[in-house]
């Protein structure tokens, strides 16, 4: 017996006996009348409950349960009980919830989800954006009114989801390749997946440029010394035009090589994942070396000039940053008319020490700066060979200064030269001017 029916009997056995005493102490008509109006009350009370117990359960609060004596004390302590379990369990519930909604909004993917009428139950902020909706303003729309493309409502109505649908031109700025996949689940529900492969396509067109201007880039040298080869084999010629053959193809061989050896040096930068070691960089010496290659490669036909502050301290891989400084000097001379200025110079401003490569050249318009480190990228293609570069020197400067956590800096103007300056940052540079000596004193070693 539980304790309810216990307590039931108790109460109506206490009745009983209070009655019985009354009969045999007043008589009957008392006792009786004693006990119907026990009954009564008892009978009021249990109706005052219930009235309590339905206002409880027709709209139930947490920490809202009434309190009372005896019987309905245990109901009501049950319910209690019992309520507070329950919300336990639905605040586990919401938890989960929670956390589940927050691992999908960290996701990098988009996910959306659709009823079996393909109108949106959900969606997290990726997809929103890949698809411009506003989840509060379009749940329960259907989702081909929203989304009209040809594609994604032709792949929608045939129900092939093995393989994605590739949408173009997706995103805020229209620029964005995003990867649709749709995955049935449920009663026939369907879970959207997206996932932008922006960069991917960008790598993978970066990567079939590369190799149809390597191809090209070799094929013309390679032509040319085959038609000469050819010409020196089958016909006769003098000495003279046989001299002049060699050289041109000389010169030919020769692009091929610098050209190999700019990939070459491409690819030991990329591979090449330990960044570089902090040594301190003379300077001086390294801007030494710059002046004199420019001299060489001008042959007197341009101003060289160098302007450096010895306090100035570089730390780094000297060898890379003599390649991409060297790149940034050659171009310089490339594309400088002869009587132009070539300027180097070395500062410290702002906790950051500048190299910076001045010309008086061509000039480059804006609309180029912003691939001019992209590989074989030529505002002139026809200078650039003319002058002999392969088109890959900029590419090995950005490699070089993203090792070293560098900034490139370009301002040009068309027909008044171009400035290109390197920013270290605070970890590979700094300024010591105790590092200078004195005149009569020996040079002191800098921290």
């Amino acid at each position: 017996m539980n304790v309810i029916w216990a307590r039931s009997a108790a109460i109506l056995i206490f009745l009983a006996l209070a009655s019985s005493g009354l009969y045999f102490l007043v008589g009957p008509v008392p006792a009786l009348a004693v006990m119907c109006v026990a009954l009564l009350g008892l009978l009021l009370y249990y109706l005052y409950q219930i009235n309590r117990l339905w206002k409880v359960l027709d709209a139930p609060a947490y920490g809202e349960i009434p309190s009372a004596l005896g019987l309905w004390g245990e109901v009501y302590y049950r319910l209690h009980r019992l309520v507070k379990r329950w919300r336990t369990q639905v605040l586990q519930v919401e938890q989960q919830h929670t956390r589940f909604i927050q691992a999908i909004q960290a996701s990098p993917n988009g996910v959306l989800m659709l009823d079996d009428a393909d109108q949106i139950e959900w969606c997290n902020d990726v997809a929103e954006q890949h698809f411009g909706l506003n989840a509060r303003r379009d749940v329960r729309q259907r989702i081909t009114h929203l989304i009209r493309r040809p594609e994604f409502v032709q792949y929608l109505h045939l129900q092939r989801f093995d393989d994605p649908l590739l949408m173009r031109d997706m995103g805020e700025h229209k620029r964005s390749v995003i990867a649709v996949q749709i995955l049935p689940y449920g009663e026939n529900r369907k879970l959207v997946l997206t996932h932008d492969i922006t960069k991917l396509e960008n790598t993978e067109a970066m990567r079939r440029d590369f190799v149809a201007n390597v191809s090209h880039e070799l094929k013309t040298p390679l032509t040319v010394l085959t038609g000469f080869l050819e010409t020196v084999r089958d016909l006769p010629v003098s000495e003279q035009d046989r001299n002049r053959y060699l050289d041109m193809m000389l010169v030919q061989s020769m692009r091929m090589q610098h050209l190999v050896e700019d990939l070459l040096v491409l690819a030991k930068l990329e591979s090449d994942e330990q960044p570089p070691s902090p040594e301190r960089i003379d300077m001086a010496e390294l801007v030494g070396h710059l002046v004199h290659d420019a001299e060489a490669l001008s042959q007197g036909g341009h101003q060289v000039s160098a302007q450096i502050d010895p306090a100035v301290v570089i730390r780094g891989a000297e060898r890379e940053l003599l390649s991409a400084f060297g790149n940034l000097v050659s171009n310089a001379v490339r594309y400088t008319p002869e009587g132009g200025r070539i300027g180097i110079a070395l500062t410290y401003e702002n906790e950051h020490a500048i190299f910076a490569v001045s010309d008086t050249g061509l000039g480059i318009a804006a609309d180029h700066i912003p691939r001019l480190t992209e590989r074989f990228y030529r505002v002139d293609r026809s200078r650039s060979r003319d002058t002999g570069g392969t088109g890959l020197g900029l590419a090995i400067v950005k490699h070089v200064l993203s090792r070293h956590h560098a900034d490139l800096r370009i301002t040009s103007e068309v027909g008044r030269g171009s400035v290109f300056r390197v920013v270290f940052p605070t970890d590979r540079s700094g300024y010591v001017p105790a590092a200078v000596p004195r005149p009569g004193q020996p040079p002191q070693k800098a921290a």
